[in-house]
């Protein structure tokens, strides 16, 4: 169980501490799903005793990241396939949308950092760097999506932002994306930088929708 003692530092209250540390564990891989949630363990690893645990375990069952079975206990969630494919059908469309509108009003600073980034995730994969990959594919698309200047755009981006950077761990890690990736993101970053939006809609459709299609592939195998 990959999950660290934390300072509490602040006025807020144990109970929510425990419950944001054990939920961003669960967000970010660090727990992984199937792997079963110990009371004894977490309290020990957080130096906290086991009513603020269960209280947590108790929340995240209520968010859907944990599963609660009879005389088995708390584990964390399955990513099923149907969802990361749920998800990918939305982002297809935002992806699109965002990188066209991108294409109108992204600034030169904005380029440049997302041209800084891009260099960030092709190194990442060239050191099969995970974190890295994740990270900085991350901010790629949180880039874009920023430069589009239109709110409403962002937040429903931002509402589905957990659930991405969990299927994000997932895809990188069991469908090995990464290799794929740096050429799908020069496409986008070259539409957007020449202010092309029909090709910049095109290619950010397009890079979500060959992951959706690595995904099929892979489970046709099984």
């Amino acid at each position: 169980m990959d999950i660290e003692k934390f300072g509490i530092q602040n006025h807020r209250p144990l109970r929510e501490l425990v419950f944001e540390q054990i939920r961003t564990s669960i967000l970010n891989g660090k727990l992984k799903p199937g792997e079963r949630l110990m009371e004894i363990d977490l309290a020990e690893k957080l130096g906290v005793s086991r009513t603020p645990i269960r209280e947590a375990i108790r929340k995240l069952e209520l968010e859907g990241l944990v599963v609660m079975e009879v005389r088995k206990g708390a584990y964390v969630a399955d990513v099923s396939v149907k969802e990361i494919l749920d998800i990918l059908e939305v982002r297809s469309v935002l992806e699109g949308l965002a990188a066209s509108l991108a294409a109108k009003r992204i600034t030169k600073e904005e380029l440049q950092e997302l041209q800084i980034v891009l260099q960030a995730f092709n190194q990442a994969v060239r050191s099969n760097d995970m974190k890295g990959m994740i990270e900085n594919d991350t901010k790629f698309h949180n880039t874009i999506f920023e430069s589009t200047r239109n709110n409403k755009l962002i937040q429903i981006v931002n509402s589905l932002q957990e659930l991405v950077l969990r299927f994000r761990i997932t895809y990188f890690t069991e469908y090995k994306r990464g290799a794929e990736m740096p050429a799908e993101h020069q496409l986008i970053y070259k539409a957007i930088s020449t202010g092309d939006p029909i090709a910049a809609q095109k290619n950010g459709q397009y890079h979500i929708d060959m992951l959706k299609e690595t995904i099929l592939n892979e489970e046709a195998k099984e």
